[in-house]
Formats: structure tokens, sequence, C-alpha cells
């Protein structure tokens, strides 16, 4: 079982989006999947169909603020071997809650370990929607995580937000989490024909090299269509091009956990 955040301190850069589908796409191969919606957002709630307007005792708030356990709050999607904790707005109140609370950071960690020590519910990935800062909400993400997936779109400002983000993870992975590892960086929102998309998966790959995923994900209305009809896109349009490059992305992704195995 892997704990994997999808992160990326800036906002609109196809997170969520890859969450959704990537859930998507493992249940379909028959993995039993847990998402966490960790921004106070909600969007992976309802783009999964389900409301972010719930009693917030109901959500992963209740869970981090200690009211009610992890098992009480999963919920079954509509789509098969597919759980989900669901956020709300409430969630954004937590960093101010919790400020006298040095343990703060392992919050979410100590509550997973304990459910998934007791429970009978056996997860191949549990995948963790990040917000789009670098908050106390992230920092819990990835002292929980195994390792971390990075949404990267191919636009002006994208790799200088990155040189932030690998900051705070060493900062991490020194102090709270030393196995912490980087999954690998996934580019969205390509556009074929713009000459800055190719010019931004160059010095990715230049600078990444294996860790960029071979796969890109185009820009697709479909894909922004779908979380609007509370469904993944490969459920709304399984065979427009946002589809195909996610398909694409989950077979990479399974070859790539497949050699870490083999490897190990």
């Amino acid at each position: 079982m892997k704990i994997i955040s999808i992160i990326n301190q800036k906002g609109g850069v196809g997170k969520t989006t890859t969450v959704i589908n990537l859930a998507s796409a493992l249940s379909q191969l028959g993995k039993k999947i847990l998402v966490i919606d960790l921004d106070p957002q909600g969007n992976a709630t309802t783009g999964l169909g389900l409301s972010n307007t719930s009693q917030s005792d109901q959500t992963i708030y209740g869970i981090l603020n200690g009211t009610v356990s992890i098992s009480n709050v999963i919920k079954q999607t509509k789509f098969q071997n597919l759980h989900l904790i669901t956020s709300n707005v409430d969630l954004s109140g937590l960093e101010v809650e919790t400020a006298g609370d040095s343990g703060r950071a392992f919050i979410l960690k100590t509550k997973l370990t304990a459910y998934l020590n007791d429970s009978s519910e056996l997860y191949d990935y549990i995948l963790i929607d990040c917000p789009p800062s670098l908050s106390l909400l992230t920092v819990m993400a990835l002292v929980a995580s195994n390792s971390l997936l990075v949404p990267l779109q191919t636009e002006f400002f994208a790799l200088e937000g990155l040189t932030q983000l690998m900051k705070t993870i060493e900062r991490i992975k020194t102090n709270l989490n030393p196995n912490l590892e980087i999954q690998g960086i996934l580019l969205t929102m390509y556009d074929r024909r713009n000459k800055l998309s190719s010019q931004v998966e160059r010095e990715a790959r230049d600078y990444f090299k294996e860790k960029v995923y071979q796969t890109v994900i185009p820009r697709n209305v479909r894909l922004s269509e779908a979380p609007s009809h509370g469904m993944p896109v490969l459920i709304y349009d399984k065979n427009c091009p946002g589809s195909q490059s996610y398909y694409n992305f989950t077979d990479e992704f399974i070859n790539q956990e497949n050699n870490i195995g083999s490897a190990a």
C-alpha cells in the first residue's frame, strides 16, 4: 500500500484532474483506491460526484480536529473500488485552530497509520489531493506520504514555482520524513501549437531527467467539462485526447511501480 500526494503550490495546474483520473484508471484496473481531498475548495469531492457542503464532522476536517475517526468518514463513490474522504471550506480554519500544537505536522500521518493498522480495508493506493499552497495542510500530506507526484503545467512560470517546491520537499525530508521521494513529474496543459510548451518540456526533461513522465496531458475541453458532471473524464468521454493521455500515463505509472517493486 502506498500513499502518494499530488502536489504543486500553484493553482490551476491539473492537480485535482490528475488525482481523479489516476484514481479512476487504477480502480478500473481492479486496484482499491482511497482519495483524500485535502483542499478546502473540495474540488476532488465534487469531481467524484459527492457534495462538498456536508457537515464538517463527515469530512477530512472532522478527522484532523479529532471529532471523528477515519473509518466513519470514508465514503463509497459511484465508481467501483474507489473510496473518498471528502473536504469542505471548514478545513481552511485548521491552521489557526492547531497553532498551539507542536506535533500538528504529524496529525494526518498518525491518524492514517492508526486506521491502516486497525482496519481490514486493504487499499492499493491512497492518493492525497493537496491544496494549491505550501501551507500546514500540504506539510501534513508530505509527512504522511511515501512519494509525491507533481503536475507541472507547460507555461512560463512553471519551473520557477517548482524550484520553491523542491526546497520545501528537501526541508521536509531533512526534518520530518526522510523517506519521501518524488515519484514523478507529469507535464499538463500541453499545447503542441505553442512553442512555449515544448520549451518548458525540454527544460523540465533536461533538469529532472527520467523523473518526468513520457506521457504529456494536452489541453482538452472534455477534461475541463468532466468535473462539472461529477465524474472523471475517463468515464465522461473515454475516447477524447485527455482520456487517452491519462490512460497512457496510468500505464506508465504502473510500469514504474512494477520496476520499483522488482528492484526492491
